[in-house]
């Protein structure tokens, strides 16, 4: 803005966004999306690196109790950062749950991803879902299949590795590793094996704990499957 000594207006010229841009430096848009990009990616893994501090208190001692004062002490953040992860305890704590078990069935499909022996699938399968269960305290198993919330989301995981234990048995019939005729029976009985586990009562009549039981299913399903001569 231009004026005279008086003070009166000459001449005004009104920025417009054209003026903007070409007042702007070449490149300057991507240098916005790429820092927005930087920031998102920095956020994303800020989130998950607190899921995974979270996930070791959870495992080691429960959640009931911990409240997010506790939580925020213990990781030494505040609520509006802990907050980044949920937006509430209650969808902090499936979060979490969520967050456990999708890195346990990433770490067992990448173990089991390179076996073509459908005997040794079945039991590296369920050997690797008795060795993420068995990170779980004692605490954490009970509060878990105590809340709902948690509860559902073990029981949808439970489901899934039975499902894909079924596909392994399928697998095996169809290359003649496991015998046809009790395939299917053997499917159920891992369904219900793995209820049973869920429930906590195979566990409570076994004195199994949830890794221990997985770990032994294996074993049992693939002895009992096998092509005798």
């Amino acid at each position: 803005r231009r004026g005279t000594c008086a003070g009166n207006l000459v001449s005004e010229h009104v920025l417009t966004p054209q003026d903007g841009a070409d007042m702007a430096p070449t490149g300057s848009t991507s240098d916005v999306r790429r820092g927005a990009a930087i920031r998102r990616r920095s956020a994303v893994e800020r989130r998950s690196l607190l899921l995974d501090r979270l996930e070791e208190i959870f495992l080691a001692e429960g959640f009931s109790s911990l409240t997010i004062d506790d939580l925020c002490r213990r990781l030494n953040c505040s609520k509006t950062t802990l907050y980044s992860v949920a937006d509430s305890r209650e969808q902090i704590i499936q979060a979490v749950t969520r967050h456990f078990f999708a890195r346990a069935t990433a770490t067992i499909e990448r173990e089991v991803e390179d076996e073509k022996d459908a005997a040794r699938r079945v039991v590296r399968y369920l050997a690797g879902v008795g060795t993420a269960m068995r990170r779980n305290s004692i605490a954490f198993y009970v509060d878990m299949v105590s809340y709902e919330p948690t509860a559902s989301i073990y029981r949808l995981n439970s489901d899934a590795a039975a499902a894909r234990v079924r596909s392994f048995i399928e697998e095996g019939v169809a290359t003649g590793e496991f015998r046809r005729a009790n395939a299917g029976l053997a499917g159920q009985a891992v369904a219900l094996l793995i209820e049973g586990v869920q429930s906590g009562e195979l566990l409570e009549r076994t004195s199994l704990t949830a890794g221990e039981a997985f770990s032994e299913l294996g074993e049992l399903i693939v002895n009992g499957l096998s092509v005798r001569d």
